[in-house]
């Protein structure tokens, strides 16, 4: 019998985003100036106030302040009408140094000895149902909630959009897991005040169904435009007028959109947040280790869908397990835990050989903060870093590093595909 399956996003202007995106720019920066830093940047934004706290061990120093106004601008909060603003908003700072206690387990004589940041277990995914290797629900919502912020950014299309939004995705699949037809598709999006609320509602339904939704269905392959049909029930803005948001309709915090954050409900997800955490915390480099394990196994024909879970007790360089489930799809006349065993073999997980093979030392995070950390192009760009403290520098860095399928021919040979 046919089943129904729902993923959705945030944009980068909901609270919780904010609060994530603030987060991994003080990362970048620390970074920046000090590969080496230790980071853990918790954020906390509200009615015209943002509180940062956490533990740093760095050497360098940052305007924590600017970096927080920063990001906030280039978001999209510029007006006083928001009720926060980048320009006029508190910006509190309680970071500080980090624990001896715990830097004791994570530093060592050679950087090779590294133990792990945390105890914990993290789990990548992939699924050949996109291009990408993402989940179609979760892939379809960010494109919806990234095509609304171009929108909202050109501002000659769609004149009233105002930076916090949310979008949700229903897929209907058949008893094989094949993707049939979109069911639903809600989308509740932060405006500007209008004189009738009525004429609003009807505005913008008309507008996100006849200009949204066709410029999302232009960038997606064939195959997944024909999954739109006339039949697929919409929301739009189902509670009516929506025009206090942002911090001031809600306070953010990093760390509580884990599930947008990598695979939409599909899969699993050990707990872990990323946002804000430097790489030495294996919540973030191991998730984003098993993410490239999973894809480049599924990309060489290992499984149609795979999940890797890795698991780690603080302090500790090797890993306690690592774990794979195929969900009956391998195609490699393995059983799961033999497939768990060539995955050892293939990739390093110890903590300093993930931060190596996938350049997480990096300022590189900004990237990952809104629309998802899986499912975008690898990249390199040349960033620019600038402090009263410490200066002005370039640096060319590679983006989404755990994304490249640069292991699928040596899984294919191990596997003998």
């Amino acid at each position: 019998m046919p089943y129904l399956f729902t993923s959705e996003s945030v944009s980068e202007g909901h609270p919780d985003k904010i609060a994530d995106q603030i987060s991994d720019a003080l990362l970048d920066n620390f970074l920046a100036f000090d590969s080496n830093s230790k980071v853990a940047c918790e954020t906390l934004v509200t009615t015209g106030q943002v509180v940062l706290a956490g533990e740093v061990k760095s050497g360098t120093y940052l305007d924590v302040q600017t970096i927080a106004r920063e990001v906030i601008n280039k978001i999209g909060y510029t007006k006083g009408e928001y009720k926060f603003s980048g320009d006029s908003c508190g910006v509190i700072s309680l970071i500080h140094e980090q624990s001896q206690d715990i830097n004791q387990g994570v530093d060592r004589s050679t950087k090779e000895e590294q133990g792990a940041g945390d105890q914990g277990m993290m789990f990548g995914y992939a699924t050949k149902e996109t291009e990408n290797y993402m989940p179609l629900a979760l892939d379809i919502s960010h494109k919806i909630l990234q095509v609304l912020a171009e929108l909202r950014r050109e501002g000659n299309t769609i004149t009233y959009l105002r930076p916090d939004a949310k979008a949700q995705v229903t897929i209907e699949y058949s008893d094989d897991n094949v993707p049939q037809r979109i069911d639903t598709i809600v989308v509740s999006t932060q405006h500007d005040d209008f004189d009738e609320d009525e004429v609003m509602l009807a505005k913008i339904k008309t507008d996100i169904i006849e200009t949204l939704i066709p410029r999302v269905k232009s960038q997606l392959p064939s195959t997944i435009q024909q999954l739109f049909d006339d039949d697929i029930t919409y929301h739009i803005n189902p509670t009516g007028k929506f025009v206090i948001g942002g911090p001031h309709g809600d306070a953010g915090l990093t760390g509580r959109k884990i599930v947008i954050d990598t695979y939409g409900g599909k899969g699993a997800h050990g707990g872990g947040a990323f946002s804000g955490k430097d790489p030495s915390k294996v919540d973030r480099s191991a998730a984003y280790a098993a993410r490239h394990a999973a894809k480049n196994l599924v990309a060489a024909g290992v499984a149609d869908e795979l999940l890797v879970q890795v698991s780690y007790a603080i302090g500790v360089v090797e890993p306690t397990s690592i774990f794979v489930d195929s969900y009956g799809t391998s195609k490699v006349g393995l059983s799961d835990g033999e497939i768990a065993k060539k995955v050892a073999t293939l990739f390093d997980m110890k903590p300093y050989a993930i931060e190596n093979r996938l350049k997480l030392r990096n300022p590189i995070y900004s990237e990952t903060a809104a629309y998802g950390h899986f499912g975008k192009a690898p990249k390199t760009v040349t960033k620019v870093f600038e402090s009263p403290y410490n200066g002005r520098i370039e640096k060319e860095v590679e983006l989404f590093t755990w994304e490249k399928l640069d292991k699928v021919e040596e899984v294919k040979t191990a596997f003998g595909l």
